[in-house]
Parts: C-alpha cells; structure tokens; sequence
C-alpha cells in the first residue's frame, strides 16, 4: 500500500496523456459510488463504535481492537473520500495544498492502522486457541497496542507532508477537457529523485501489506491445524459442547473474513501501483480508467468491518436498535453477562487435554457470540 494516488495526480504529474479518458457516464459512477461508501462506511462504522462503547461489559480485548479498525475506516471516510469525491467531480484539485498533503497522510495512516490492527486481532485469538491456559492480554494491553499502531502509523505517514504538492499543468502540453486558460492544478507526488521514491513505495508495499497479511495467514493456518486436532476431542464431548465449539469456529470465520476482504480490496491497487512505480510503460491502454477500479475497490474497504462484523451479528443488531430507539438516561440497558474470551483462564494443573479444552471453549453460545459484540 502505497501513497495516495488520487485520480489523474500521479499520471499528469508524470507526464501521462490517458488514451480513454473517464465518460461523463464513468465520472457520474465514480461519484455516486464513492459517495455511497462514504455513507455506508461512515455510518456503519460510527454505529459500529457507538454499540461497542455504550456497554462496558462489551469492552473486552477483541472489541476495543475492532473499535480500532473502525477509527481508521471512519478517518478514510471523513478525509479521503470527500476529497477523491471532489477531485473526480472538478477535475482538478481546488482543495488547497494543505488538504493535499492531510489527504496522503490520512490514507497512509488510516491504512497502517487497519492492517496492524487486523494482526493484532489475529495475534489475539492466536495466543487464546495455541496456548489457552498461557497468557492472554488484558484491557489495559490493547489499549496500549492501540496507541502504538498510531504512532507508528503518523511516523510511516510523515514524508507525505514532505513531498507531496499542488502544481499547475494547465501551460504544459497536455489535453484536459477543461479550458486551457484556466488553472489546472494537481495534488502529486514530488520526491527528490526516483530512487527514494522507489525505496519508499517498495518497503511501504512490503510492511503495509505482504509482511501483514503473511503473519495473519501463518497464524489462522496454525488456528485451522489446532481446530482440526481437537476435532475428534470435540466430537466426543455432549451436544452443549458441540454447539460451542461450532459458535467459536463462526467467530474466527468472521474475524478472518474481514481480513480477507481487506486483503482483496486493497490487492487491485498495489498491484497497479507496483507496475507504475517500476516500469510505468506497461500501463498503455486506459491507464486512468483502470486505476479508477482499483482505487474504488481499494475504498471499499472501508465498508467491510461495519457489514461483516456489524450488520451480520445478532447482539449488534438488538443493541444498534436500542440505541436508536431509546434514550440511554430512561432505557433499560441490556444484561451482558462480562465473560469473554478474552478474559477466560483455564486450569493449567489439569492433566487431561479433554479437561484443558474444555475450560477453553466451554462457554454458553450466547457468551460466545457476546465475544464479538
């Protein structure tokens, strides 16, 4: 994942004349998708946190991860979107230089933030089904992995601020379906040579996206191989049991597909951003049009933790409508009982492995589901 590449500023600003530039019929898509996600991703991800944080007994380690995920899906929305909105409606950057360069820094950042934090999910329900009578995080600890994928996030983010700039093609020798009188201005890259711009998107693709989702896939292939292991111990256990064990397979399905999907919407993007950045000539045919998909796909993004994680879950459902149809000061709250996951330690002086699994996933399906919302 690389820098922001809005639409048409990388490409002018390197010279490029698109061979299919978008129809009116492409640009009024663009803009009416776009702003679909901006909505849909805004406020189910505003409702997603709502939700989270109204309950204390909701504020375990996984949920505050996922209130995460949200922040950083919500920080797209409220930046990028609007502005990526107006740059394909205007054709040119009227946002000044300041938002130009806030734009790029909020993708980076929103980006980092979400891929960490989706390991951080996983690195969770890793150590809780590898090592279930190990140490598992406290409160206290995700708050603190929190604030490190920020900070790590607005450090990885900062040269944007440098090198990113609004310069003005409109006395170059392009064609712009504009005036040619008028100013065309284009929020762009400008790095200090094409080596440091090239080491730069190469270790941003290596950290922001394959080093991630390499560690998150080693970890769920680890959680399938000890899923399967304790398959026969599962079927030799009663009914009750079964059904837990099948509520706690649904929720690290659900946790896994929300990092599928990100890997897949943001895949398109890198992809055309690595041809670009090394051999730019490959992209001869409709160059613009095609990273217009991409980056739409990629912004898609954001629409993903609030419908997978939000809209697909029983107690977010039940909970999201008495939020909308009570006042919190005169409705009755709902009764939580505080026992996720998260916080369950079992008896490390149990000598049967039965006994050990047992303690691990032998929790009511409504505790289970409560562990996740």
């Amino acid at each position: 994942m690389e820098s922001f590449h809005l639409i048409n500023s990388t490409h002018l600003g390197r010279g490029w004349e698109d061979s299919c530039p978008l129809s009116l019929g492409g640009t009024t898509f663009l803009i009416m998708a776009y702003s679909t996600m901006l909505a849909v991703g805004l406020v189910g991800n505003t409702c997603l946190v709502l939700v989270i944080l109204r309950q204390k007994e909701m504020r375990n380690v996984t949920n505050i991860f996922i209130v995460n995920l949200s922040f950083s899906d919500i920080l797209m929305c409220l930046i990028c979107l609007p502005s990526t909105i107006i740059y394909t409606l205007m054709d040119r950057w009227i946002l000044g230089v300041g938002l130009c360069k806030l734009t790029s820094f909020a993708q980076c950042l929103s980006i980092t933030v979400s891929i960490y934090t989706l390991v951080l999910i996983t690195l969770e329900r890793h150590q809780l089904i590898i090592h279930p009578t190990g140490w598992k995080p406290v409160l206290g600890h995700s708050y603190l992995a929190v604030a490190v994928t920020w900070i790590m996030g607005c450090f990885i983010s900062l040269p944007f601020f440098s090198f990113t700039v609004v310069e003005d093609f409109s006395s170059q020798n392009l064609t712009f379906p504009t005036n040619p009188s008028d100013a065309h201005l284009v929020c762009m890259e400008e790095w200090p040579s094409n080596e440091s711009r090239l080491s730069y998107t190469t270790s941003m693709l290596v950290f922001q996206y394959c080093l991630p989702l390499t560690i998150i896939s080693v970890c769920y292939f680890r959680i399938f191989l000890r899923l399967s292991q304790r398959k026969d111990i599962i079927e030799r256990t009663r009914d009750a049991r079964q059904r837990n064990a099948k509520h706690s397979k649904r929720i690290n399905a659900m946790l896994a597909s929300i990092v599928a999907l990100f890997a897949l919407c943001w895949l398109p993007l890198n992809v055309f951003n690595t041809i670009f950045d090394w051999n730019h000539n490959v992209l001869t045919w409709c160059h613009d049009a095609v990273f217009s998909v991409c980056h739409l796909t990629a912004m898609a993004s954001t629409c993903v933790n609030p419908i997978i994680y939000g809209f697909l879950n029983n107690n977010f459902q039940k909970e999201l409508k008495s939020l909308l149809y009570q006042c919190r000061c005169s409705g009755v709250p709902l009764n939580y009982e505080s026992f996720p996951l998260s916080t369950v330690s079992t008896d490390g002086t149990k000598a049967s492995v039965v006994s050990n699994f047992s303690e691990s996933v032998a929790i009511s399906p409504q505790q289970l589901e409560k562990e996740v919302l």
